[in-house]
């Protein structure tokens, strides 16, 4: 099969971001892999218009849901050649329209909301932020059942916590975002200035400990999806779920201390992430 300009300009998106799929599903046919970087290239030309676009974002987002829905409508012969990929996963993995909408109205929230009052709020963020993103992918991989997708919700909802962990003085200080909930912060005594400071005090870190290991909780449910999906996916999930868990250790390393310095695996770290979880799954499957 001839593969379009879509596809190929969808795979180039995935391998300039590839922090975020870590071995790009290499061993799953060529038809699935250009369908998650179709969706890949959505997600990001989604949360690029959200962060970085200039002007008027919220119309922005209301164009893009309307082209992305009409791209939809219409299906992959008839929709522009920029959404022709997307177009066509929708189509051939008969995947609803609610994730993608979900994705675009967190992004719209986003430019409505910056700060959140309790987890509970957080969590209905990132019920539009993060678990479309995985149940995206289960569809590609062939799944819709209510057991994967409550593993997939957990390990994806970790992820997106430990990234705002992660990011505290980043997003505060590039965005005016604080993803912390103001019932913790006072819980711990933390306020904002506190975030602004050059190294976190002694609030902030007691407050990033209840939050990483909150995360760590999620990934640990997460966890068993990897073992129920077929062979050819089963590495990338697992190294999604290692790849938080080591994102929460590196955390947990420099004392919670995500103002002074952001950690990050880098490409060795992310090699590491990658050997040590086939290693893993080797010695299970013997």
């Amino acid at each position: 099969m001839k593969h379009d300009h879509a596809a190929t300009s969808a795979r180039r998106a995935v391998r300039s971001h590839d922090e975020n799929f870590p071995v790009l599903f290499r061993l799953l046919d060529r038809e699935r892999r250009d369908d998650l970087a179709a969706i890949y290239a959505f997600c990001r030309r989604t949360d690029d218009l959200g962060d970085e676009a200039d002007g008027d974002r919220l119309d922005l987002l209301d164009r893009w849901e309307g082209e992305v829905g009409s791209a939809i409508e219409a299906g992959p012969d008839r929709c522009p050649p920029q959404l022709r990929g997307l177009a066509r996963a929708v189509s051939r993995r008969s995947i609803g329209t609610d994730p993608f909408l979900r994705l675009i109205e967190a992004n719209r929230m986003d430019q409505r909301q910056d700060r959140w009052e309790s987890h509970d709020e957080l969590l209905r963020y990132c019920e539009h932020s993060a678990t479309p993103v995985g149940q995206m992918v289960l569809a590609v991989l062939g799944y819709s059942d209510p057991e994967r997708r409550a593993l997939s919700d957990c390990t994806c909802i970790g992820l997106q916590l430990v990234n705002f962990w992660q990011d505290v003085g980043e997003d505060l200080s590039d965005r005016g975002r604080i993803y912390l909930p103001a019932e913790e912060m006072h819980r711990f005594g933390v306020s904002e200035d506190d975030l602004r400071g050059p190294a976190a005090s002694e609030g902030v870190r007691s407050l990033l400990r209840f939050e990483v290991e909150r995360a760590r909780g999620y990934l640990d449910r997460g966890a068993p999806l990897a073992r129920r999906v077929g062979w050819r996916a089963r590495l990338d999930i697992a190294c999604f779920t290692a790849g938080g868990r080591a994102l929460c250790d590196a955390i947990a390393d420099q004392g919670y201390d995500t103002l002074a310095s952001r950690p990050a695996p880098g490409r060795r770290g992310r090699a590491r992430i990658v050997a040590r979880t086939l290693g893993q799954l080797l010695r299970v499957a013997r």
